[in-house]
């Protein structure tokens, strides 16, 4: 009872929303990978398995061309409470006419990437209000659509793979008013992530801009300010023990899923208190100007680098403007690696 009266109802169903996120996707995912071999080989249920896989063989290029998405998922309740929680808030700072196809490169990854996915895999903030007549995708790991029941919740939540494959489906198979979401840094930019840290991975990030150049799609800046506030990261000593194994332990769960693991901590069920929730603290993604990308087939190494550094100004831009109304010192920079 001590805890619950540190806690009114809003702001433990707000907790709660967050709470179940990271479970939700565990147990959804360890659901079909330890019961399929299982009911397989030791019981009389053989057929649910089967069942399942032949489901997923038939519908394998499904979330490669454009999915299944679910208005009905995106609008949950929960999302809003999620939102909520931190708070999570979409800006725009121009119109994104409905005739083009875009993408809409995000930085930085953060540890989770709360802010891409509140604003464009959910309606919590109301993407479609803001930005009536697009559709967005948001780009994520491929192994996750291998897995059955998660890439049914996954895909009607309107996620798809980061793949050449599926995004260019997207920019070029399915009409206008589709914007695809990359956060380009990827998962090995969470590293990286520390409160008042405003680093990326960038430099070398070119591919992005050669699908845009390949399909015409024009690129959007957006950067999530605040993503990098909402959980402590902990990088140990180099030379010590913990190091070691901290690094050790990084480079095989790195080798053997493609993840980065990062040693991270924020608060518990309540706010004073220790764990791995993040800090209630903002989070809102600021959403830039469209650049132009003339539409070229084979697009060369002089093409790419040039509309590359038209992006980097574009995004430095956007971040300069923005960078002290949400949190930064006016000095802070944008460090690009």
């Amino acid at each position: 009872m001590a805890f619950l009266s540190r806690l009114d109802l809003h702001e433990c169903l707000q907790t709660l929303s967050v709470l179940q996120w990271l479970p939700v996707y565990v147990f959804l995912g360890a659901i079909p990978i330890i019961l399929i071999p299982y009911f397989l080989m030791f019981t009389k249920f053989w057929i649910l398995p089967v069942l399942a896989l032949t489901w997923l063989a038939y519908d394998w290029n499904t979330h490669s061309q454009g999915g299944r998405r679910s208005a009905w998922v995106r609008n949950w309740t929960l999302w809003k409470y999620f939102q909520n929680y931190f708070p999570i808030k979409l800006v725009k700072t121009h119109d994104i006419s409905p005739e083009q196809n875009y993408i809409i490169a995000n930085h930085p990854h953060g540890i989770v990437s709360y802010g891409v996915f509140i604003n464009f895999a959910t309606e919590a903030t109301g993407f479609s209000r803001i930005f009536p007549g697009i559709t967005p995708s948001v780009g994520t790991l491929e192994g996750i659509f291998w897995i059955p029941i998660v890439r049914e919740y996954v895909m009607s939540m309107g996620v798809c793979p980061v793949s050449e494959l599926a995004l260019k489906y997207l920019l070029t198979q399915k009409g206008s008013g589709n914007a695809v979401v990359i956060v380009v840094g990827g998962a090995a930019e969470a590293l990286l992530c520390r409160p008042g840290a405003s680093t990326i991975y960038l430099k070398e990030r070119k591919g992005f801009v050669k699908l845009a150049l390949k399909t015409g799609a024009y690129l959007v800046p957006s950067y999530s300010f605040g993503e990098n506030e909402v959980h402590n990261q902990e990088t140990f000593p180099e030379g010590t023990w913990i190091r070691f194994f901290q690094k050790t332990f990084q480079d095989t769960f790195k080798k053997i899923l493609g993840l980065n693991f990062c040693t991270f901590h924020g608060r518990g069920l309540t706010r004073e208190s220790w764990g791995f929730l993040p800090f209630n603290l903002p989070i809102t993604t600021v959403v830039g100007e469209p650049l132009p990308i003339p539409r070229i087939k084979k697009p060369n190494k002089k093409i790419v680098d040039k509309y590359h550094a038209l992006y980097i100004s574009a995004l430095r831009k956007l971040f300069d403007q923005h960078k002290v109304q949400y949190g930064f010192p006016e000095a802070q920079e944008l460090t690009i690696i």
